[in-house]
């Protein structure tokens, strides 16, 4: 497989670089020039290319708008202090794409050519990485079966892609939640830990409707007796309870977050207690009344952290402190920073480093 310095690339003739607006970044309204772009064939990838971002020729019968075989990553670049750019945690993303592939019936997709091709293509297009402090090059990979046939059967074609978009620093409200007790985001034994299409689409109605009743995202419980936390939409969810740190531990119907992941590693550095176990319900109502909840927070790739400022509980709202200077989900937010920037060691070796000449 062709190393980041070998894969072949064409580059635009006209670049969009200067319509960005640097200071006005919307998640994913500025798509950067070029793409990665690999094919599947004779159970074998080819090598990736490199070409201007474009639209691609596509068959109505193509079995992943039918059947829903298509699985995406979502991960960020970073400006260092130093003008290199860094990949957050390259290796875990490229784990969980195998994992979320494999459960899909899907090929995976090998390191090399995984790291080779977002290598190459930040590289090509590092101009696109805000400098802005808390902004980033958010980071695409998805692949979908591509095989035009209108048979249910797994597919023997597929695309790999990689996309980038600019986005800046994530300054969303605190979220209000509802806890959902009827609809389900998946179920145990599902492909709620996979990052495949269907688990965003199945989450759509159920979302909407918490919206129209005037709260930001639900908060999702186990399949079977919605006694149990799952989930904020689509983020991961942590409580500070009584000074310790406590997220649900992970089981097929919860994702393995990345930044959940990075979180609990430097929580541990830090010597911060904390349990991943199971959380119910009645156990949060308790800890609402009594005062022993202090925070409550999604973890998640997009805002890193994010605020939660009430959660409704069978028709009960309950009120969650804000965030202050004192709060662990700023320290940790600044921390992970810090280490994505080179402001701070990476100890743990989570930065693929991307030298820029």
């Amino acid at each position: 497989m062709a190393t980041f310095n070998e894969i072949p690339i064409k580059r635009t003739k006209d670049s969009r670089l200067p319509d960005v607006d640097f200071d006005q970044l919307e998640f994913g309204k500025y798509i950067s020039d070029h793409m990665v772009v690999a094919t599947y064939a004779n159970k074998s990838w080819g090598n990736p290319g490199i070409v201007p971002y474009g639209d691609l020729p596509m068959s109505p019968a193509m079995l992943s708008l039918h059947y829903g075989q298509s699985v995406f990553e979502g991960m960020k670049a970073f400006k260092m202090n130093d003008g290199n750019i860094s990949i957050f945690r390259l290796e875990k993303h490229h784990a969980r794409l195998n994992k979320s592939l494999a459960r899909m019936c899907m090929p995976e997709i090998s390191l090399g050519m995984f790291a080779g091709s977002l290598h190459a293509l930040v590289q090509l297009d590092h101009q696109w990485v805000p400098g802005k402090d808390g902004s980033s090059l958010y980071i695409r990979p998805v692949v979908f079966a591509s095989e035009a046939r209108l048979g249910v059967k797994v597919s023997d074609l597929y695309k790999f892609i990689v996309m980038t978009t600019p986005v800046g620093p994530y300054f969303n409200k605190p979220y209000r939640l509802k806890v959902e007790d009827y609809y389900v985001r998946t179920c145990e034994g599902g492909t709620g830990f996979a990052k495949c299409a269907g688990n965003y689409g199945g989450a759509f109605y159920p979302t909407q409707v918490a919206r129209d009743e005037g709260f930001d995202q639900v908060l999702w419980t186990d399949h079977k007796v919605h006694e149990y936390i799952d989930e904020v939409g689509m983020m991961n969810v942590m409580f500070v309870i009584d000074g310790k740190l406590i997220t649900p531990s992970l089981n097929t119907a919860i994702l393995d977050g990345v930044t959940r992941d990075s979180i609990l590693a430097l929580a541990k550095e830090m010597g911060f207690p904390m349990e991943e176990r199971r959380i119910k319900l009645e156990e949060l109502e308790k800890g609402f009344k009594n005062g022993t909840i202090s925070e409550a927070f999604g973890a998640g790739t997009a805002a890193v952290v994010a605020p939660i400022q009430s959660i409704r509980i069978h028709g009960v709202d309950y009120t969650v402190p804000l965030p202050d200077g004192h709060s662990f989900q700023l320290k940790i937010k600044k921390q992970l920073m810090d280490i994505r920037t080179g402001a701070a060691p990476d100890k743990h070796q989570w930065n693929y480093i991307i030298k820029i000449k």
